[in-house]
């Protein structure tokens, strides 16, 4: 034997409960699944719980003349395992969930065809460089691989995903052959009702669901677009999360949230059509709390971090230190992430595109080529360094500290909109609550942030609430940041739940009229440097 699949299945869904048991083409998913993941002669087997609530499932199994194995609910690495009891060390081992049926022997024959070449220990078909959507993964490692991680693994989370301690060992390579796809954003999972309906539609009509190809599935299912469209206003929302990694944010009363609570709201904010996360280096443990939280999250994401501030690093060294630094950032926001590559991966300061003799943009431009990152960006803090960015035309990310009390920019947006006609480049503006500031009465707070009769400046913001018809001044701010056509993404920082429903009821506001954006710019009272930069405040 040089191959076994394993399909991973249970009915105590939450979302949808018993999913596995609904009929699509014909077939229970679960049978679906696993009859497709053997049309080209792999064994299969599907491992359930011994729970009695998976009785049905193990039945039904058995009566499309399935092999099961039953064993234990929770710890799914140690069912694995016990499910390949007698199989030799060296057998490749797919590892399927019974919720996708899109994938077939074909995709698995790909896979195990590029593992045995290239001598690999571990390889996954999933994500955004794999191309395909969400619900076309797939993992294949070797049996001793998943019997060594059942005797090294000890986390819970580790146990119950199965292949994380694997990742960690051999890295996630990834299988890349249908990358130029580009469909990875795309779902044909079953993870809800929608899910299950436009999976069933898809597979309506099909002569031979067992054995038709996904690429004909996929056509047939893009004719059936999801019932939820993300809006524009949605999917602009970017959410901020130096809060989890440090306390963070001058009006931040709740300190940093607990991985519970970063799990809730990340799994909200993709729901909503939010789908893009702010990190760095740079926040304490963020990165390592996002890579956490999104093991457990379903969705595709797409996420921006920063390079390593590299102030340890003097400017005068050579370019194998300065590309070290480079490297060892780069590994350790991955290992952290949980990725083998980054989206979006921003310069922490804009001196760092000139610092080093130029050394470190010229060695993330080897990163780029080599795909280890995805697109390249910078944070700027003043209007000098926008300008000086927009002359780079490999920066295809800028970040900028904007908000309805800033005037400094004024000048600089038609330079903006003109480089966005010319190149690709996205924009986000950051700091459009000025870290909690501008929605917070406390005289005492504005004070520390260096105005010193900050009154009018309250009663302003208050006056323009009611002008624009918001419910508070931190929804004037957002909705007014939300209206300039000019930016891409607005970051917003949130530290609980309840603060990423106030940002998303916030970002689904229309948009402000043109005579409300003109009265708002004409009458607002402008910030100093000293004020609109938090390193200048009082901590």
């Amino acid at each position: 034997m040089k191959s076994i699949v394993i399909v991973q299945a249970r009915t105590n869904s939450q979302r949808l409960p018993a999913k596995v048991l609904l009929p699509v083409g014909g077939l229970p998913v679960a049978v679906l699944a696993a009859k497709r993941a053997s049309n080209t002669g792999k064994k299969v087997i599907v491992a359930t719980s011994r729970e009695s609530e998976d009785d049905g499932l193990a039945e039904i199994l058995d009566f499309h003349r399935i092999e099961v194995f039953r064993g234990d609910l929770d710890d799914v690495l140690s069912r694995f395992v016990s499910a390949l009891e007698g199989i030799e060390d060296h057998v490749s081992v797919f590892r399927l969930t019974a919720d996708n049926v899109f994938p077939d022997g074909r995709l698995l024959d790909e896979l195990e065809k590029e593992f045995t070449a290239r001598n690999m220990d571990y390889l996954s078909c999933s994500g955004k460089e794999s191309g395909l959507p969400y619900g076309m993964s797939a993992e294949v490692m070797k049996v001793q691989g998943i019997r060594n991680a059942a005797i090294n693994a000890i986390e819970k989370s580790d146990r119950e995903h199965v292949t994380p301690y694997l990742i960690r060992r051999y890295g996630q390579q990834q299988f890349t052959k249908y990358r130029d796809l580009n469909k990875s954003m795309h779902r044909c999972t079953i993870d809800n009702l929608d899910d299950y309906n436009r999976v069933a539609r898809a597979f309506s009509g099909v002569s031979h669901p067992v054995s038709e190809r996904w690429e004909n599935l996929l056509e047939r299912l893009e004719q059936f677009p999801p019932k939820k469209t993300v809006t524009k206003s949605a999917s602009r929302l970017v959410m901020g999360t130096a809060q989890w990694g440090g306390h963070y944010g001058v009006a931040n009363q709740s300190g940093v949230p607990d991985a519970k609570e970063c799990r809730n709201m990340v799994r909200t904010a993709l729901v909503n059509g939010c789908c893009t996360l702010d990190t760095a280096r740079a926040y304490g443990i963020s990165e390592r709390v996002i890579g956490d939280a999104l093991r457990h999250v379903d969705g595709r994401t797409s996420i921006i971090t920063k390079l390593a501030p590299m102030d340890e690093c003097p400017l005068e060294v050579s370019r194998s230190i300065a590309c070290a630094y480079v490297d060892a950032s780069i590994f350790q926001s991955c290992r952290e992430l949980k990725v083998s590559s980054i989206d979006v991966l921003m310069l922490h300061r804009a001196e760092m595109l000139s610092g080093w003799n130029g050394e470190v943009w010229k060695r993330l431009l080897e990163h780029k080529k080599e795909r280890t990152i995805g697109q390249l960006g910078v944070s700027v803090q003043t209007p000098q360094e926008l300008l000086q960015s927009l002359k780079v035309s490999d920066l295809e990310y800028i970040q900028m500290p904007w908000n309805i009390l800033d005037g400094r920019w004024d000048l600089i947006i038609p330079e903006i909109i003109k480089a966005k006609t010319i190149r690709p480049l996205t924009i986000h503006a950051r700091s459009i609550l000025l870290q909690g500031l501008l929605p917070c009465p406390l005289v005492s707070l504005w004070e520390r942030a260096n105005v010193d009769n900050p009154a009018p400046i309250i009663d302003w913001l208050n006056e323009m609430k009611s002008f624009a018809g918001r419910e508070d001044i931190a929804s004037l701010c957002i909705s007014y940041a939300n209206s300039q056509n000019w930016i891409d993404g607005i970051v917003l920082g949130m530290e609980s739940i309840a603060q990423l429903h106030l940002n998303l009821k916030a970002m689904d506001h229309d948009v402000l009229t043109p005579k409300q954006m003109k009265a708002i710019a004409k009458s607002r009272p402008l910030l100093s440097e000293k004020t609109l930069n938090p390193a200048f405040w009082n901590r």
